[in-house]
């Protein structure tokens, strides 16, 4: 195949694709990068309260180890992705493990909260880099006709490490204290780095004109995402009540973000190639593919922090059992990717998306419903029945997220693939806090109550893949 040249200045790789086994050390590449970024932002959860005992911090706090990692990544996914469109994905990928490396040696020496939560600040940067171009590096890595399969492997790997960190947390603090958890990054980041650079594709085709990199957008594009997400976390993680001005503080908040965000987004109405991409949410198969990832990732979200309470509080399962019961959640996943990845070309994306987030929904609802002396193998082919679901999903979904665009704008697609995960499962830990605010989670009612609600976001994201049989393009 022909070679074209590259925005990165050097000779590109094949039109389609990579060959054996170049492609395989550049997915090597890619799936260990986007496993250490989506496993940190929730493997710090299970080792919050010994953080802020040795800190010397109060568990309000100590979340901020989280949020701020969760707000780094997500205020920057779409800034990085369009400058991955503007001077290659590879290089963003690059800079961002970089930066994620050398920030894990930051947190795993901190002395202080302050210092970090500054260093999983830079983390969340970095990984941020890796998310906004993944997709569109797996794209560049495997030919058309096998983008499907890519894809599936890439979905099975962001949907186990999105579930796995209290599992992994789990098995490292069994033998070694919390700075750990950001050590481990250090060798994995080297390697991946050192992979990278020879491993990884060139972008094939030339920006698109009119894409510039605008600071006031970026600024407009962070100040937009922080004042919402704040808020919204404001409003949803009180317990019980809350001071009248503090929840009106949080709604000020809110609505800030809001009316920075109608500004922003009348600002990227008027250009050519905007960095919130309104021109691909213009094309009704990609903006019915961004509203299923969100409703979707809602629902997992709601379902994996509901179920502890559930397993532990309500069934008297040990921790271990109920580990090992949530596990096959994720094995499912494991178990239909490849299937999901085959069926990809053979069956409309949307028919495949439907199918399986009815399951999920499914799923979820037989888990609502569980008899009130459940045994193990009635909670886990429960479990097995939501991974499948899920997994039948994922990939199709990606599938269309990064296809239905043009070539010069894969790295705009893969930045929403990215902001429509983080934010669906953001709206899903904000929705819980508000369910256990109003049920406790510890007397069964609270726990069953959000796996009716995820089951229903579910069912959302069901119709939302079913409506995309009736347009053009991928989905149908």
């Amino acid at each position: 195949m022909e070679a074209v040249a590259s925005v990165d200045g050097k000779a590109a790789q094949p039109v389609d694709g990579l060959d054996q086994p170049a492609r395989q050390r550049a997915m090597l590449v890619i799936i260990l990068g986007i496993m250490v970024a989506v496993l940190d932002g929730t493997i710090v959860n299970l080792a919050l309260p010994g953080i802020a005992r040795e800190l010397q911090a109060s568990p309000s706090h100590a979340i901020w180890v989280v949020n701020a990692y969760q707000i780094a990544t997500l205020v920057m996914l779409l800034p990085l992705a369009s400058l991955g469109d503007l001077i290659g994905y590879r290089r963003v990928y690059l800079v961002g493990m970089a930066v994620f490396t050398v920030s894990s040696i930051g947190a795993t020496f901190a002395d202080s909260l302050t210092t970090l939560i500054a260093a999983r600040t830079f983390q969340g940067l970095g990984a941020a880099g890796i998310m906004s171009v993944n997709a569109a590096l797996v794209r560049l890595t495997f030919p058309s006709a096998l983008l499907g399969r890519g894809m599936a492997i890439n979905s099975m790997v962001v949907a186990t490490s999105s579930v796995a960190g209290p599992s992994v947390a789990a098995a490292i603090l069994s033998v070694a204290s919390w700075p750990w958890l950001f050590a481990i990054n250090v060798p994995l980041g080297a390697i991946t780095l050192a992979l990278g650079l020879k491993a990884l594709p060139f972008n094939r085709v030339a920006p698109a004109a009119g894409l510039r990199f605008s600071p006031i957008d970026v600024a407009l594009n962070v100040l937009m995402f922080s004042l919402v997400f704040l808020g919204v976390d404001r409003l949803g993680v009180r317990e019980g009540g809350v001071p009248g001005g503090a929840q009106q503080s949080a709604w000020a908040i809110l609505l800030a973000g809001v009316a920075v965000g109608f500004v922003y987004l009348r600002r990227q109405r008027r250009l050519a190639v905007p960095l919130f991409p309104i021109d691909l949410l213009r094309i009704p198969v990609f903006a019915l593919s961004m509203g299923t990832s969100v409703a979707a990732f809602c629902a997992q979200m709601l379902a994996y922090i509901a179920l502890p309470f559930l397993l532990l509080e309500v069934y008297g399962r040990s921790h271990i059992e109920a580990g090992l019961l949530i596990t096959a959640w994720p094995l499912a996943i494991v178990a239909m990717a490849p299937i999901a990845g085959r069926l990809i070309g053979r069956y409309p994306d949307g028919l495949l998306g439907g199918i399986g987030l009815g399951l999920l929904a499914i799923g979820l609802g037989l888990l609502a419903a569980l008899p009130a002396h459940p045994g193990n193998a009635d909670i886990a082919w429960r479990m097995a029945l939501c991974g499948l679901g899920f997994g039948l999903f994922q990939s199709p979904n990606n599938h269309t997220i990064v296809t239905s665009p043009p070539a010069h704008r894969s790295g705009a697609a893969s930045g929403m693939l990215g902001t429509a995960r983080l934010t669906g499962q953001t709206l899903g830990a904000v929705v819980l806090a508000g369910v256990f605010s109003v049920w406790s989670p510890h007397g069964g009612h609270g726990p069953v109550v959000a796996l009716v609600l995820a089951a229903c976001c579910a069912g959302l994201a069901a119709v939302f893949s079913s409506l995309r049989l009736k347009t053009t393009g991928h989905g149908g």
